[in-house]
C-alpha cells in the first residue's frame, strides 16, 4: 500500500495516535522477515511482525532530487530470528527494507513510507546497526566495464555461457571428516582432478546450512582423500552434510581456452599490452605486424 487511505489520514489528524513502524526484509535467498518497534505481534497486509527482536530506527531525512538518503536501524540479535551467522553469511548484505508506518490499534489503516536497501552492517555486544540506503545510493556507483587482461564475467552467466549443470563442471559430494577451522573431508568427488574446484562455489543441500553458498579456497587430494577448503570465517559444516560444486575459474583467457574450451565468449581482453609496452620508445629490430603484444 503506498499514500494515506481516507481513515488513515483522519487517524494521523487526531492529536493522539497510535503509531509504530514495522520493517518487511526481503533477503537475496527471497526470505522475509517482519519487525516492528511495537511491543506485540502485528498482523499488516497479511504479514506478521515480530517485536521481540527490539528493532529501533534513528532520525530519517528525505531530500529533494537525487541526493542519496540513509537511516539507521537498530536491533537485538535474537537466536530465533536474527542470528550473527546469517549476518557474517552476507544473508542481508543488499536486502530490500520496506518502512511501514501503522495504526496498531486497527492494522488495516497503514503506509508505506520508503523504501531501502541494507548497506553497511556493524556487529558489536549482541546488537546490530544496518545502514539503510535510499534506491537512489545505486545512481551513485560506478558503472560500465573496466578493461583488464582478465575476464570479468562469471562462471556460467549469459556473458560467459559455460553450461554449469555439465558432469564435467558440477559435483556432488558428502562431507565425511571435519579437518579444521574451514576445512572438511568429502566423498563424491573422485574423479575430478585436484584443483578443479578451486576458486569454485560450494552449496549445501541439507544440513543446518542447507541454502548457504560458499567460495571453494582450495580442492586437494592427499594420500587419495578430496579435501576442500573455504574462509574459516564461514559457518563449519556437519559431518553427513551434501552439497554441489561448481568448478573454479581464475578468469584467466588460458583457463577458460584449455579448461572450458570457452575461449571466443572471453570477456577479457588477454592481449592488453601492459605499461612496459605502452611507453617504450620506437627502437630499430621492432616488429610492427599488428600481431598481438601479449601472448
Amino acid at each position: 500500500m503506498t499514500g494515506y487511505s481516507e481513515e488513515f489520514a483522519a487517524h494521523l489528524a487526531q492529536d493522539c495516535t497510535t503509531l509504530c513502524h514495522c520493517w518487511l526484509v526481503t533477503r537475496r535467498d527471497g526470505t522475509t522477515l517482519g519487525f516492528t518497534d511495537h511491543d506485540r505481534k502485528l498482523t499488516v497486509g497479511g504479514r506478521t511482525f515480530e517485536p521481540q527482536s527490539g528493532f529501533s530506527q534513528s532520525e530519517v531525512r528525505t531530500s529533494l532530487g537525487m541526493a542519496v538518503d540513509t537511516a539507521d536501524v537498530e536491533g537485538a540479535l535474537s537466536s530465533d530470528v536474527l542470528v550473527e551467522a546469517d549476518i557474517l553469511a552476507g544473508l542481508y548484505d543488499g536486502a530490500k527494507v520496506e518502512t511501514f508506518l501503522v495504526n496498531w490499534m486497527d492494522t488495516s489503516q497503514f503506509a508505506r513510507m520508503r523504501t531501502s536497501t541494507i548497506g553497511r552492517i556493524e556487529r558489536r555486544d549482541g546488537q546490530f546497526v544496518a545502514e539503510l540506503e535510499s534506491l537512489t545510493a545505486s545512481l551513485d556507483k560506478p558503472n560500465g566495464r573496466v578493461l583488464r587482461r582478465q575476464c570479468d564475467a562469471q562462471l556460467g552467466d549469459g556473458r560467459c555461457k559455460v553450461v554449469t549443470d555439465d558432469p564435467a563442471v558440477k559435483g556432488e559430494g558428502v562431507v565425511v571428516a571435519i579437518a579444521g577451522a574451514g576445512k572438511f573431508e568429502a566423498i563424491g568427488l573422485g574423479d575430478y582432478t585436484p584443483g578443479w574446484f578451486s576458486l569454485g562455489e560450494i552449496s549445501w543441500t541439507s544440513g543446518p546450512l542447507a541454502g548457504r553458498c560458499f567460495a571453494v579456497l582450495d580442492h586437494a587430494v592427499r594420500g587419495g582423500k578430496v579435501f576442500l577448503a573455504v574462509s574459516a570465517a564461514d559457518p563449519q559444516p556437519e559431518v553427513g552434510a551434501t552439497f554441489t560444486i561448481i568448478a573454479g575459474c581464475d578468469k584467466s583467457f588460458k583457463s577458460c581456452r584449455e579448461k572450458y574450451s570457452n575461449g571466443l565468449n572471453f570477456r577479457g581482453f588477454p592481449h592488453l599490452p601492459g605499461n612496459d609496452a605502452a611507453y617504450r620508445y620506437v627502437a630499430d629490430g621492432m616488429v610492427f605486424d599488428g600481431g598481438a603484444l601479449v601472448e
